[in-house]
């Protein structure tokens, strides 16, 4: 009986414990089914957030992809706006050259103006210059030909008045005309000398007073008086005699009522014989005395611009 109970008692103790045991196992049967459940989640979470993770990694190379173009789109904006600034600055200053171009440029402007309007009055000035130029050369040529006009009447007039006196005096002794007037030679034939002698005889001192009343009807005239000797005597005594005669007829003349202001008086010794040879008749030409008659009419075209 103790054995059956004991049996008994090792089958319920059994059960019991089988029973235990197989509910033990039921429920870490229903632990590890809910871990594998668990499990299942955990893994789809794990697969979800390796895909959030993947997605988030797309994301930030996507961002970091957009930072770096950013960052690149910065860098040009700050480049171009630093060229922009730089152009800036060269257009404010290129405005600033331009102001003083244009400040420079007004300036010029209104010089060129005021050049161009003092051109305009000098080119109206200058015409009536020429105008009045023109005007005057006109009445210079008027002018100028009405003095060659009057020169030539002048000229003709002197020209009758010298031949009238040339005339006269070549009746009375020989006168030759030369360029600047005529020359009057008062040789052994009209005023005959001594030898060593400068005084002057009556018929020279009448002769003279012809010549002298001749040229008393003329005027604008000098006279030049050549006194000569002979060869004979020394080259200063001959000198001085033929000085000495020379002044005997200016003073003749000077009596006879002309002026001792047109007068020029020089001895001329032998140095210019008349005629040559060692004869008394040669001796007696050289010694003479010769007047110059000297043309002194004013030039008529000086005289009108004066």
């Amino acid at each position: 009986m103790r054995n059956t109970v004991l049996a008994v008692a090792a089958v319920l103790i059994v059960a019991v414990a089988g029973y235990f045991v197989w509910n033990h196992i039921a429920e870490l049967e229903q632990q590890v089914s809910a871990l594998g459940r668990r499990l299942e989640e955990t893994e789809r979470s794990l697969d979800d957030t390796e895909q959030s993770l993947a997605d988030t990694e797309q994301k930030m190379t996507a961002a970091e992809q957009r930072a770096a173009e950013a960052d690149r789109l910065a860098a040009e904006a700050t480049i171009r706006a630093e060229t922009a600034e730089g152009q800036a600055q060269e257009a404010s200053a290129h405005a600033r050259e331009a102001d003083a171009g244009r400040s420079q440029a007004e300036q010029e402007r209104t010089q060129a103006e005021q050049e161009r309007l003092r051109a305009l009055e000098l080119e109206a000035e200058a015409r009536r210059n020429a105008d009045l130029a023109q005007a005057e050369a006109e009445n210079a040529r008027f002018e100028a030909q009405e003095a060659r006009r009057e020169l030539e009447d002048l000229r003709a007039q002197r020209e009758q008045e010298l031949n009238r006196l040339f005339q006269a005096l070549n009746r009375i002794v020989e006168t030759r005309r030369t360029a600047i007037g005529m020359v009057m030679t008062l040789g052994s034939d009209r005023i005959e000398f001594e030898f060593d002698s400068a005084d002057l005889k009556p018929e020279d001192r009448e002769l003279l007073s012809r010549i002298t009343g001749i040229l008393l009807t003329a005027d604008s005239y000098q006279l030049q008086i050549f006194g000569h000797a002979d060869e004979v005597g020394s080259d200063d005594y001959n000198l001085a005699l033929s000085e000495r005669r020379a002044q005997a007829v200016a003073d003749y003349m000077v009596s006879a009522g002309l002026s001792e202001e047109i007068m020029t008086v020089r001895g001329l010794g032998e140095s210019m014989p008349l005629a040559e040879g060692d004869t008394p008749e040669a001796h007696a030409r050289n010694r003479r005395v010769e007047i110059g008659i000297i043309d002194t009419t004013v030039d008529y075209r000086r005289a009108k611009q004066q």
